[in-house]
């Protein structure tokens, strides 16, 4: 794979509401430090090197990056970043954010925002990127409660212009069938128009469990963009890439002259036409890579190998 030249638009595209994105997106997590995300005492990332890996990413035809507020380091703010490199936004770039989640000037997790704490959060990303209103808003959720409350205050800003589309991440299946259908008592009978879910962003990838796998399939069937996260970095999650990769992934890599990761992003596209992918790096030698991957076909067999995996939790 000649990585140099291949863009993003390799990978194909699919819609967030309105927007047409590329299916390989950039994650912007690992923007701000190195090592495990969120770590208290990781090293910030050299400010010049996270704006030049964004910019290259725009570059290489990546029009999807995914962010949040709480994306930060000592020194670094991920939503800064993105700010300072490419504002003015290009047209067609499509910059999703999740609330939900907070985390205090000191880096520790607040308790999950209120339904009334919302739209603080909201104006937060706001600010931060230097926008007017929020291309998709992700409700992240932790727990298996009613998201009802919290879904239609989202709903709501998104009347009030402040939000586009809506999104969750981090769901069961149970949840997303409530936002469809309960956002708000006075509008049950209309709730599909009043902020239909655009994406779901669950973790997902190599060694996926069979109801991860249907719940994927689910989002598919109603047209919804499925956006998994650790994708690549499997066990190692907030780590990043684990190097315990089954044989099976690395005989396949061999085979086609590419990296272990890089056959595990190539599956998460294979999973249908609906999956877009988020792969986060501060490196721009992996960025080619991972835009790279849109061009990356595995056979049926090489599939089919990959598959029964399941003693690995993605």
């Amino acid at each position: 794979m000649t990585s140099q030249t291949i863009t993003a638009a390799a990978s194909g595209t699919w819609k967030l509401g309105d927007l047409t994105v590329n299916r390989i997106g950039f994650g912007a997590m690992r923007l701000t430090q190195h090592g495990e995300a969120f770590a208290a005492d990781a090293v910030p990332r050299d400010r010049d090197q996270a704006i030049s890996v964004l910019r290259r990413a725009v570059e290489l035809g990546v029009n999807h990056i995914d962010t949040a507020a709480f994306y930060f380091s000592s020194l670094r703010c991920a939503n800064e970043l993105i700010n300072q490199a490419l504002a003015p936004y290009p047209d067609d770039l499509v910059i999703t954010t999740k609330v939900g989640p907070g985390r205090d000037p000191s880096g520790q997790w607040l308790p999950h925002a209120t339904p009334e704490q919302l739209r603080g959060q909201v104006e937060e990303n706001l600010r931060q990127l230097g926008r007017d209103h929020l291309d998709v808003v992700n409700l992240r959720i932790v727990g298996t409660d009613s998201i009802a409350e919290r879904f239609g205050a989202l709903a709501e800003l998104r009347e009030a212009g402040l939000i586009r589309h809506l999104g969750l991440s981090n769901i069961r299946p149970h949840h997303l069938a409530e936002a469809q259908t309960n956002i708000r008592p006075h509008h049950l009978a209309e709730a599909q128009t009043i902020a239909p879910v655009v994406c779901v962003q669950n973790m997902y990838g190599i060694g996926a469990s069979p109801e991860q796998k249907e719940f994927m399939g689910i989002c598919g069937e109603q047209g919804i963009a499925f956006v998994p996260f650790y994708s690549i970095a499997g066990t190692g999650r907030t780590a990043g890439a684990t190097t315990d990769h089954s044989p099976e992934v690395h005989a396949i890599a061999r085979a086609h002259g590419v990296s272990a990761a890089q056959i595990r992003l190539a599956w998460t596209l294979h999973q249908g036409p609906h999956v877009l992918a988020i792969p986060g790096t501060g490196d721009l030698d992996h960025l080619a890579q991972n835009v790279a991957v849109g061009s990356l076909r595995l056979s049926v067999e090489e599939l089919t190998a990959l598959d029964p995996l399941h003693h690995e939790t993605a």
